[in-house]
C-alpha cells in the first residue's frame, strides 16, 4: 500500500511538471506571435511586448529546472520515467531558447524601424509562411508531447523539410534585392537574422519531436536519418 501511495504522488509530481512545461510552451508561442506581428507591422510596442515576456520564460525554466532536480533526488527515477524527466528538462530548455529566437526577431524589428527609408521596399511579408510554419510546429510539437505521440513526432520532423525550402528560397531572394539595390543591405541583413531565427524555432520543433520518441521508445534518434527515425517508432508496436 505504501508503495502505491509513492507511486501515485510520483505520478502527480510528473503531471504537475509537465503542466508547468506546457504553460512555458503557451508563453513562447506567444512570443513568437507577438514578434511575427511586431515585424509584419513594424510594430515597436509589440516587439518591446515580446522582450517583456522573456523574462517570465527565463524564470520558468529556473523553476521547472528546480523541480526536476528535487523530484531526481527524491525519486531517484528510472528507465522510462528517467526518460521523461530527460526530455522534460531538454524540452524546456529548447523552449527557453524559443523565446530567445523571438527576442532577437523583436530587436531586428527596432533595428529595421530605424532604418525606415529601405525597410519598406524588403518581402519581409515573405516571411508570414516561414513563420507560420514554425509556429504550427512548435505548437503540434507541445501537443505531441502532452499526449507522447510517436506518429505525430514523425511527421514534425518531416515537415521541417518545408521550413528548410522556405528559408533558402527567402535567402535567394534577399540577396537579388541587395544586389539590385546596395542601399537596402543593412536592411536585408536584418531580415536574414529574422528568417534565421524562424528557421531555429522550426529545429527546435523538431528537437522536442525526438525527445517524444526518446521517451517511449528509448532511442536517441538525434542526426538520424528518417528511415532511422521511422525504424524506431516502428519496433515494439
Amino acid at each position: 500500500m505504501a508503495d502505491k501511495h509513492l507511486s501515485t504522488q510520483f505520478d502527480s509530481e510528473l503531471n504537475a511538471l509537465s503542466q508547468r512545461v506546457m504553460e512555458l510552451g503557451g508563453l513562447a508561442e506567444a512570443q513568437i506571435r507577438q514578434a511575427i506581428h511586431a515585424l509584419a507591422h513594424f510594430d515597436e510596442d509589440a516587439a518591446q511586448q515580446v522582450m517583456e515576456t522573456e523574462a517570465r520564460v527565463n524564470q520558468m525554466e529556473i523553476e521547472i529546472d528546480r523541480d526536476l532536480s528535487s523530484i531526481i533526488a527524491r525519486r531517484q527515477p528510472t528507465a522510462r520515467d528517467l526518460r521523461l524527466l530527460m526530455a522534460i528538462s531538454k524540452t524546456t530548455a529548447n523552449l527557453e531558447r524559443v523565446g530567445d529566437e523571438a527576442m532577437r526577431i523583436a530587436r531586428m524589428v527596432r533595428s529595421m524601424v530605424a532604418k525606415s527609408g529601405s525597410v519598406r521596399t524588403l518581402p519581409a511579408g515573405e516571411l508570414n509562411v516561414a513563420a507560420d510554419l514554425a509556429s504550427g510546429q512548435l505548437r503540434r510539437a507541445l501537443d505531441a508531447f502532452a499526449r507522447l505521440d510517436t506518429a505525430a513526432a514523425v511527421a514534425i520532423m518531416k515537415q521541417d523539410d518545408l521550413l528548410d525550402e522556405e528559408f533558402d528560397g527567402f535567402v535567394r531572394k534577399l540577396v537579388t534585392y541587395m544586389m539590385e539595390d546596395p542601399r537596402t543591405i543593412s536592411s536585408s541583413l536584418d531580415l536574414l537574422f529574422v528568417a534565421k531565427a524562424i528557421e531555429r524555432i522550426g529545429d527546435h520543433a523538431k528537437n522536442i519531436a525526438e525527445f517524444i520518441i526518446y521517451v517511449v521508445k528509448g532511442a536517441d534518434v538525434r542526426h538520424s536519418s528518417m528511415e532511422h527515425i521511422e525504424s524506431a517508432v516502428q519496433q515494439g508496436r
